[in-house]
């Protein structure tokens, strides 16, 4: 009898505690900040906590919640899906423009390459540009769809690449607000201000997307960084 009591004391504590996460976590009134509450949507703009890997997953299970995540921290369109074939196709689709206070030159991508790139434009790509003295006002790419085989040294390769369904974006440089433009080929060797401010670049993004290459992955790599929401977790 007494191990039952015992059970069922630890039942009711259990209970207990249940409803006070419950009512931490839903309740308006609660004084749990969002950026500790599983589940309060994403928020770009708040600072990241252990957390924040969670969030982020949970507003790329959709379509829907993506872009929700996505509103007033980029410029873009949503469009209809493109279909060139089984192979080649981009859905979600948007059209953007602008990530944070970044211009781009406007491309067509996923929602989940424009999320992660709004992430790194606020929690990594606006640390390091203090290195520089300069803030960045625009990325120059190289695209983000593109219908086509992976690349290797020796050659194109047998799978697809992962552009061929925009699942990924290649960025060759930055332009600062004085007009100068920083180009990686030109800047990755050393220890440079400009060296440093590209790793920095490289680093964090490591953490918003799930595979990172760049110049010391090979050398068709050797003037841009690819940025892919997809892979098997490489960060080079």
């Amino acid at each position: 009898m007494r191990r039952i009591g015992r059970v069922l004391v630890s039942l009711l504590w259990l209970t207990l505690l249940g409803a006070g996460g419950l009512w931490l976590m839903t309740d308006p009134r609660s004084p749990l900040p969002d950026a500790w509450n599983p589940i309060t949507p994403l928020d770009v703009s708040a600072p990241p906590s252990w957390l924040t890997p969670v969030k982020l997953r949970a507003a790329l299970a959709t379509s829907e919640t993506c872009i929700a995540a996505l509103e007033g921290h980029a410029e873009f369109q949503h469009l209809d899906p493109l279909h060139d074939s089984d192979q080649c196709y981009i859905d979600p689709r948007l059209r953007v423009s602008s990530v944070g206070s970044v211009a781009l030159e406007p491309l067509e991508t996923t929602c989940a390459v424009a999320l992660r790139l709004a992430m790194w434009e606020r929690h990594t790509l606006r640390a390091a540009e203090g290195t520089l003295g300069q803030e960045v006002t625009a990325l120059r790419h190289q695209s983000s769809y593109n219908c086509r085989r992976i690349r290797t040294p020796s050659g194109d390769g047998r799978r697809m690449s992962s552009h061929a369904t925009a699942e990924a974006i290649d960025i060759r440089g930055v332009v600062l607000a004085n007009g100068q433009r920083l180009d990686l080929l030109e800047n990755w060797q050393g220890e440079s201000t400009e060296a440093q401010f590209f790793r920095a670049l490289r680093d964090g993004a490591c953490r918003w997307f799930v595979t990172v290459l760049g110049p010391e992955f090979n050398r068709l790599h050797a003037d841009h960084f690819h940025f892919q929401s997809t892979g098997w977790g490489a960060c080079r």
